[in-house]
């Protein structure tokens, strides 16, 4: 479910949250963990650095470089590869009614810009529920959290895609 991008956003936030409990740790009047303190605090910044770099695309204090924001997950989602069980469903929805199924340059491009726009809860919980047609509850349960937090992460992709077809019109 997660693209490459994605999971390594993942990874280092999961590593920067327990670099951070493990500093809050240490005990602060002894002079050897107030190195270790020292330490703890550079990759935790390091870690941040790395992430906002991921995130946005963009070096984290530069005026110059990729312009566009989320720019690697974009480039993922232009890839369709990584939608197996839709692309199959697409197939088997041309079987019956033999029609051509293909997306434009450009229409992956405004998709991949909308799926982008999404936080990471929202893409999942919108592409299970739309695209893998999963109940809410199923969802929930597979994603470990509530239901209401799966309809609203739902209510907010759709506010985002009506918000980008506006846009467009």
């Amino acid at each position: 479910m997660l693209d490459w991008a994605d999971q390594l956003i993942q990874e280092y936030t999961d590593g920067r949250q327990q670099l951070r409990k493990k500093a809050d740790q240490l005990d602060r009047k002894n002079p050897l963990d107030m190195q270790d303190l020292k330490q703890f605090n550079s990759m935790i910044e390091s870690m941040s650095y790395s992430l906002e770099w991921m995130e946005t695309g963009r070096q984290p204090g530069t005026y110059r470089g990729a312009e566009e924001s989320n720019v690697y997950q974009k480039r993922s989602y232009e890839n369709m590869d990584w939608l197996p069980d839709l692309e199959a469903q697409l197939r088997e929805e041309n079987d019956i009614n033999k029609k051509h199924l293909f997306m434009t340059r450009e229409e992956k491009i405004i998709l991949a810009d909308i799926l982008s726009s999404f936080s990471l809860r929202e893409r999942q919980c919108y592409l299970l529920h739309k695209g893998q047609k999963k109940s809410m509850s199923d969802i929930a349960e597979g994603l470990g959290v509530s239901k209401s937090m799966v309809q609203q992460s739902i209510r907010r992709a759709k506010k985002k895609i009506s918000d980008r077809i506006q846009k467009d019109s």
